[in-house]
């Protein structure tokens, strides 16, 4: 383990908005039993990381230091560790109460880690767990995806829907995307096989009998989507729970779901990735002390990739 006691870490003492953002210096954290201690290379930004800034999700820890995705090298593994040694480059996400990944080092369950595969850098890595993990599971363990089956994906050039894309498509799914005008072009090349505007078109009015909806915007989207189902679909959203009601309106199932941490599908994931089956959109990389701007790039809603703080 580092012979250091601090690190340099991004850390907020209240909620509020970016301003709440400061670089200080911290105690280095110790793993548990089940953890690894991670040297980290690169942290990647999710929306959820502005969002518990701002207090808009379940959390009262302070001082909290921000960051669930990471990409380092492991520098010590706890006493029940077996899956990973000193040394080894791992990527994957922190739990929720522990030291957050916009740091130097940050703690992790060995079991939320994947080894980083030697195609894959750590930037890449970094933009990977949350955003791919959401959809993956959204896909495959709730939506039970199948080959030849029409999946439609809202946001398809976004940070999860990009994902999605990619993932069905690699399962031999039809996709159909919903995208922005400026989008349209990424969320084709991704795989997407129809894209429609949603500024200039309603999907509802092109789109028809379609195996599963994957929902990642919510209010009206959502509710325009029941329309678009076959009998016996399913809607799966990451934002708010299908109404009961237009469940059974229209004959089909729904599920909200919330991203857990698994390294199995992880490692799957990261070996797609380096095999260059399915592909990361970096939109920017920004040194650590600029988290407060990468976090107000994220939250404009003008961000079309990932944005990864790259740590050392």
């Amino acid at each position: 383990m580092t012979e250091k006691a601090t690190m340099k870490a991004v850390v907020i003492h209240g909620f509020g908005g970016p301003e709440k953002l400061s670089v200080e210096e911290v105690s280095i954290p110790k793993p548990g039993a089940n953890d690894v201690l991670v040297r980290v290379r690169a942290a990647g930004l999710n929306p959820v990381d502005w969002k518990l800034r701002e207090g808009l999700l379940p959390s009262a820890r302070f001082p909290m230091t921000m960051g669930i995705d990471f990409s380092g090298t492991v520098e010590a593994v706890g006493p029940a560790v077996k899956k990973f040694s000193v040394g080894e480059e791992v990527f994957g996400q922190v739990e929720a109460d522990d030291i957050g990944s916009y740091a130097e080092f940050c703690t992790a369950p060995a079991s939320a880690c994947a080894a980083k595969p030697d195609g894959l850098d750590h930037v890449q890595a970094a933009a990977l767990p949350v955003a791919a993990l959401t959809a993956w599971q959204a896909l495959f363990d709730l939506g039970q995806v199948q080959p030849g089956q029409t999946v439609l994906i809202h946001a398809a050039a976004g940070g999860v829907g990009s994902f999605a894309v990619q993932f069905a498509r690699w399962k031999k799914a039809r996709v159909i995307g919903t995208a922005s005008t400026q989008s349209l072009v990424t969320a084709r090349n991704l795989g997407a096989e129809e894209v429609v505007d949603y500024r200039k078109m309603k999907f509802e009015e092109m789109v028809r009998d379609v195996d599963m909806v994957l929902d990642l915007i919510g209010g009206d989207t959502q509710e325009r989507s029941f329309k678009v189902l076959k009998r016996g679909g399913i809607i799966v959203s990451t934002v708010q729970p299908p109404e009961q009601q237009k469940l059974d309106q229209f004959g089909v199932r729904g599920l909200m779901m919330r991203q857990k941490p698994n390294g199995e599908q992880l490692q799957k994931i990261g070996d797609l990735v380096a095999a260059g089956t399915v592909k990361v959109n970096i939109e920017a990389v920004m040194p650590l002390d600029q988290a407060r701007a990468a976090q107000e790039r994220s939250q404009s809603g003008h961000a079309h990739g990932k944005i990864v703080l790259e740590v050392a």
